[in-house]
């Protein structure tokens, strides 16, 4: 791409961060969008959806990215019409903008080099441009050939005819009062960049209208111009600080006696008027820069003087303006700006590696201080304790503020959903109210990318399979708009997300009978709980016939081999007739985590806390074998199978089978217990966690590794994998 006319200027190194600003407009618009009831849309909803538009339709235009520009400057003329009360929303028009929003993410991913696609908007742009002008959607071009194609509106380009008697208003009015003002823009390192405010008001219909005081010309970086309109200062400041700073931006009560040229506005003889004796703003006889008795104007060159004993009014009217936006919202986008910062993820997973070592860098410190104690001074040996008992917390508190980094709100997740419930539920002629608690609820953000497609899934089966047609559901009592809870909260030192429906939950006969004929085991004697974790089982599915939307006997076992893999557990609970509820219980982050250690012969192996149910000392007859070689233990007149972790891990060494010297730990993974005999307890740590597969191999039974406080390499059990290796 060319530098755009910038003198050379390189403006791909901004490409990144409008790409992000553009996708997170598009994502707010989504959600104005779904959230904007047509029927009594108010002015500061539709606004917010104009600015969406605007800011990409700005940076588009800037970059050179002219499709992206044309169809938001469309969608721009749609939603000004809008909010002018110019036409009234309709259900049409807020498809075809939400059509738009897709069309637009289809066409800056193109442009960031993510997707080939080539897509065709002019179908979209004359719809659009139909809506604008009061006409359906689907009036065909050869009806509306002034739609097809449009000669260029002169009343854009026209002065707003203003009511002769209408008295001009102060700076910083209401909405809909005539008001003269001066802008100034700067000091600007390119002051042609100003020159971009006088396309804005080309652009946007009654807006009003803009003409320079400085014929164009800067001499001291500051541009200056008359502006008339009935808009805000809020509604211009929001405007023109896409375009240029908000700090560069000062609105004041339009008057003579600034930056005057042959000709300005105000200016002696400008339109046959004198310039009055005494303009009132300051100036003192013989004053550098003032006008030689009052008549006589002050070159381009004097400018700068001119402006520098310009009264301090203006400066408190910067004050008073940037007052009001604060007040009322409208210089969220500079508070945005200054108290956030856009780091990419590579330079946090970095950041978090280090602390990961640094964690482990004070646990030896720790193990080492131990073999000191006795050989040091009383006093030395106390301070030392002291210091690293200090360090050991910073560490900590580190670690957390750290980790904290890589946390993102679950409403990242749930924003997706109301757009693909409004459009799937239409697709299959259904009435879905998506309701959401706990978005404020936060994981980390390599889990978030990881669980937003099981979700998708669950939300999907929920709205084809649990609820029902309206009909059906008037007939069973129910009202006819079906309802899907999406609920996150944390739960100890998990994440739980629970997809609810008030569908028709899941049949118990049915279950059993569609997997009998799989060739899947399942006596009646099974429980609920058995019965609904059926559905998990490849190839599984009881639609009645084959949808595009599910039903293809794939998805939920993919679901809950996704969500195993992250170290989850996904439970079922139905009850037919009033719906069920599917719960993912993940760890909060996969970086960290808190294990109990345990000991096998002479190997340290580590236990995730969240697993360990409890652990005691085996006794006399409490382990019986069965079939030969297989061994349960009976707890709380619950049998369960007997795990020896020296077997699984050939770990060598003759250990000794005294009862009392052995512990078993219960442990849960996927609805199921087992006892695993290990050798002792060393207790309970908080650990970082490596990757082992991408440092060595995958290894059977092991989901991980860790550094011990000794330097030893200590393994993560997989929990989940042991689980099924007792199963069979």
């Amino acid at each position: 791409m060319s530098d755009g006319g910038n003198g050379g200027f390189d403006l791909s190194q901004f490409y990144q961060v409008f790409f992000e600003e553009a996708g997170e407009n598009l994502d707010n618009m989504e959600q104005l969008l779904l959230n904007l009831d047509v029927a009594t849309a108010d002015d500061e909803e539709l606004n917010a959806i104009f600015r969406c538009a605007h800011s990409i339709k700005g940076g588009a235009a800037t970059f050179g990215f002219k499709d992206v520009a044309e169809l938001t400057h469309e969608m721009e003329t749609l939603l000004d019409k809008l909010r002018r009360h110019e036409l009234q929303a309709t259900p049409p028009m807020v498809d075809v903008l939400l059509e738009s929003g897709d069309a637009l993410k289809a066409l800056l991913a193109r442009h960031q080099g993510s997707s080939d696609e080539v897509l065709d908007t002019t179908e979209l742009v004359r719809r659009i441009m139909a809506l604008s002008h009061g006409q359906a959607a689907g009036t065909s071009s050869a009806a509306a050939p002034s739609v097809a194609t449009p000669s260029p509106a002169p009343v854009q380009e026209a002065e707003p005819q203003w009511p002769q008697d209408e008295p001009v208003a102060a700076a910083g009015g209401a909405k809909g009062e005539r008001r003269e003002l001066e802008l100034r823009v700067g000091p600007l390192s390119q002051p042609e960049l100003a020159d971009n405010l006088i396309e804005l008001f080309k652009e946007i219909t009654d807006l009003g209208t803009i003409e320079p005081l400085d014929g164009g010309r800067s001499a001291d970086g500051m541009r200056r111009f008359k502006v008339l309109t009935n808009s805000t200062d809020d509604d211009l400041l929001d405007l023109f600080t896409f375009h240029v700073a908000r700090e560069e931006v000062e609105i004041v009560p339009y008057g003579p006696g600034y930056g005057f040229h042959d000709g300005a506005p105000g200016a002696p003889g400008a339109g046959g008027a004198e310039k009055p004796a005494d303009t009132g703003y300051g100036f003192f006889d013989n004053a550098p820069g003032v006008p030689a008795n009052g008549t006589a104007a002050v070159s381009p060159s004097s400018a700068p003087a001119t402006t520098a004993v310009a009264p301090a009014a203006p400066a408190v009217n910067r004050a008073t303006t940037a007052a009001k936006t604060d007040a009322k919202g409208g210089g969220a986008a500079g508070n945005l700006e200054s108290s956030t910062l856009r780091v990419s993820v590579e330079k946090v997973d970095q950041l978090i590696n280090l602390v990961g070592e640094l964690v482990i860098t004070q646990a030896m410190l720790a193990q080492n201080s131990k073999g000191l104690d006795g050989t040091l001074e009383a006093d030395l040996s106390q301070q030392l304790a002291s210091n690293l008992s200090d360090l050991e917390r910073n560490t900590r508190d580190l670690q957390e503020a750290v980790m904290s980094i890589r946390m993102i709100p679950m409403s990242m997740v749930f924003n997706r959903f109301p757009r693909m419930l409004r459009d799937l539920a239409s697709k299959l002629g259904k009435k879905v109210e998506l309701v959401t608690q706990g978005e404020a609820t936060e994981l980390d953000k390599g889990l978030v990318e990881k669980i937003t497609d099981p979700l998708t899934h669950l939300v999907r089966n929920s709205c084809d399979h649990g609820i029902e047609m309206p009909a059906d559901r008037l007939a069973r009592g129910k009202p006819e708009t079906g309802t899907i809870t999406l609920i996150a909260s944390h739960q100890g030192g998990s994440i739980v997300i629970e997809v609810r429906d008030d569908g028709r939950g899941m049949n118990r006969e049915k279950l059993i009978k569609k997997a009998r004929e799989k060739g899947i085991d399942a006596p009646d004697s099974m429980s609920d709980s058995e019965v609904w974790s059926l559905i998990f089982a490849p190839g599984f599915s009881t639609a009645e016939q084959v949808t595009d939307v599910s039903g293809r006997g794939v998805g939920m076992d993919v679901v809950k081999k996704n969500i195993t893999s992250l170290g989850g557990t996904v439970e079922i609970d139905s009850a037919e007739g009033y719906g069920m509820s599917v719960k993912v219980r993940l760890p909060l982050t996969l970086a960290i985590m808190d294990g109990m250690s345990v000991s096998v012969g002479p190997e340290c192996y580590i236990l995730p806390l969240a697993s360990v149910v409890e652990s005691f000392q085996v006794q006399d007859g409490m382990v019986k074998t069965i079939g030969g070689t297989g061994r349960v233990v009976k707890v709380r007149e619950e049998y369960m199978p007997v795990v020896d972790l020296q077997n699984v891990f050939s770990v060598p060494g003759e250990f000794d089978d005294d009862p009392q010297s052995n512990i078993l730990t219960v442990v849960e993974a996927e609805g199921s217990r087992v006892a695993l005999r290990i050798t002792e307890l060393l207790g309970q740590q908080q650990v970082v966690v490596k990757n082992l597969e991408a440092n060595y191999r995958k290894v059977t039974n092991v989901s991980g590794a860790t550094i011990m406080g000794d330097g030893r390499v200590a393994l993560i059990l997989d929990v989940g994998s042991l689980v099924r290796h007792a199963r069979h």
